[in-house]
């Protein structure tokens, strides 16, 4: 999961590129970065960090330009410690491109092999956004080496890179003394949008939020497969690059990662999360009868909607019951249990009136590794709770992600080979209720008809590029597990950004 943006425009983009990726900092916080173009000379600034702390005034004014793009970072592939790894991704041949990929290659290793013996490129990190560059500076080189490069030559390219290259990604790339470029791999897995501003300049980005809050319009999504080429003069050239595309948006953006004000794909995100309360309420009245429920409380903050609609629903009254400290600083978290039950409890704390003497229901977005709900769940017995039960907007995660979200190992996802009932136990609550899988699909389905289906695979286990193998898993863990001892770890950090409310907003 990151956050990206590119902008053409008739006045210098700094700062709106700036302000969109502020907008975008809930989809990353490891790293930030952007570049301009004059001409054909490309500025670049990245560093690890948020916004706010990369770019300082003397950064902004060695940003000229009028075209120009941007990115948040979340890592999911690579090393999260490099800023060589920090994106845009630069190559200066052909014509010279810069890019930023929202998503995560499954095929990275085969095209990073191909790249070196066949296409003579060499790759210089771990870095997956490196790999798909490199495939669209050979594919360009290939299709305009003897023509001017023209929209038809842009497309082409784009056609063949979604030929060789697998896994989910939303790309913003500019091309040195042409344009900026977008597009979206064939199962729409990540979101990726456009609009334009009043002056007629044209903005892309990862959510609608980043258009809107920097007064621009939405002007539709990028389908899946489609390729949009915004020449220097402005204007925009579209085309199908996929031969077989289908709409499959990833569940999770709807779940947790998006922010509630924006639209994905046509649905609405804080409606679909609406929608996942007011679902999640029939199972919680399947389950137990709600006269023993006194208060519903959520986990802050993306859990807010559902729980909001489960009480009304139910109708018990909905309260606040814990509050987050905006003003802790990034935690890197070293591996041990204790560490996390401490960076927890900075973050969270319970009111104390809003549990004592209740039975209470807690409300979160999901639950993942479980030892955050464990806490929580310890953090409301102390504040003079009768019961505590738990109820989870999203079903249990019992696969891993490929496409673009840091989840955990299955040995490391709570769920994963466990039931219900030890899930329950572990984390210490008198009740457990989970979303129903179809339920969740049917309910954000019906706020767009038109979506094929939804790439949900951390849920069912159902990995839509097809190409997915056991394999692949045993080899996700064993990065995972080798990990040096002592070092911050970034599935650690990556699951914390997962759960801290100040990063979600």
């Amino acid at each position: 999961m990151c956050g990206i943006v590119g902008v053409i425009s008739k006045a210098p983009v700094n700062q709106l590129i700036y302000d969109a990726l502020l907008l975008l900092q809930h989809r990353g916080q490891d790293a930030a970065g952007i570049v301009t173009m004059m001409g054909t000379k490309c500025f670049m600034h990245k560093a690890r960090g948020m916004v706010r702390d990369v770019f300082r005034t003397r950064n902004m004014r060695a940003l000229p330009g009028l075209v120009g793009l941007g990115q948040v970072r979340y890592p999911t592939a690579g090393n999260a410690y490099s800023e060589e790894e920090a994106q845009p991704f630069y190559v200066n041949a052909p014509y010279g491109i810069v890019l930023v990929h929202n998503g995560n290659l499954t095929n990275a290793p085969a095209l990073k092999a191909e790249l070196f013996d066949v296409d003579r490129r060499h790759i210089n990190t771990e870095s997956d956004t490196e790999v798909l560059i490199n495939v669209l500076a050979h594919e360009l080189e290939q299709v305009a080496r003897e023509l001017p490069l023209a929209p038809e030559q842009v497309f082409a390219a784009v056609s063949a890179v979604h030929r060789r290259v697998r896994g989910s990604y939303a790309v913003i790339a500019l091309i040195a003394g042409h344009g900026l470029l977008a597009f979206r791999d064939p199962y729409g897995i990540r979101p990726l949008c456009f609009g334009r501003g009043e002056g007629g300049d044209v903005m892309v980005a990862s959510e609608s939020v980043a258009l809107e809050g920097t007064g621009h319009h939405l002007e539709r999504d990028l389908a899946p497969g489609e390729a949009v080429f915004v020449d220097l003069a402005g204007g925009v050239h579209t085309r199908q690059c996929a031969a077989k595309p289908s709409l499959n948006p990833c569940m999770f953006e709807y779940v947790y990662l998006a922010r509630p004000d924006s639209v994905l794909d046509g649905v609405s995100v804080y409606q679909a999360r609406l929608n996942l309360g007011e679902t999640l309420a029939q199972r919680v009245i399947s389950t137990m009868p709600p006269s023993e429920i006194d208060v519903v409380i959520p986990i802050p903050e993306s859990s807010r909607p559902s729980a909001m609609q489960l009480a009304l629903r139910i109708g018990k009254p909905y309260r606040e019951g814990f509050v987050k400290n905006r003003y802790v600083g990034r935690t890197f978290i070293m591996p041990g249990q204790a560490v996390r039950k401490r960076s927890v409890r900075q973050k969270l704390n319970a009111i104390g009136v809003e549990f004592r003497g209740r039975n209470v229901l807690l409300v979160d977005d999901s639950i993942v590794r479980g030892t955050t709900s464990k806490e929580i769940v310890q953090m409301a017995r102390e504040a003079g709770a009768r019961k505590v039960y738990m109820a989870s907007a999203a079903p249990p995660v019992r696969h891993p992600n490929v496409y673009g979200i840091d989840m955990p190992s299955r040995d490391e996802l709570i769920a994963a080979g466990r039931s219900i009932e030890e899930v329950r136990a572990f984390i210490g609550a008198d009740a457990l209720i989970y979303q129903d899988v179809d339920a969740m699909k049917r309910v954000v389905h019906a706020l767009n008809p038109s979506l094929a289906g939804f790439e949900a695979s951390c849920f069912d286990g159902q990995y839509i590029t097809g190409d997915i193998t056991e394999a692949d898993f045993a080899a996700i863990e064993q990065q995972r597990r080798s990990q040096p001892e002592g070092e911050e770890n970034a599935a650690d950090r990556s699951r914390l950004a997962l759960q801290s409310a100040e990063e979600r907003t």
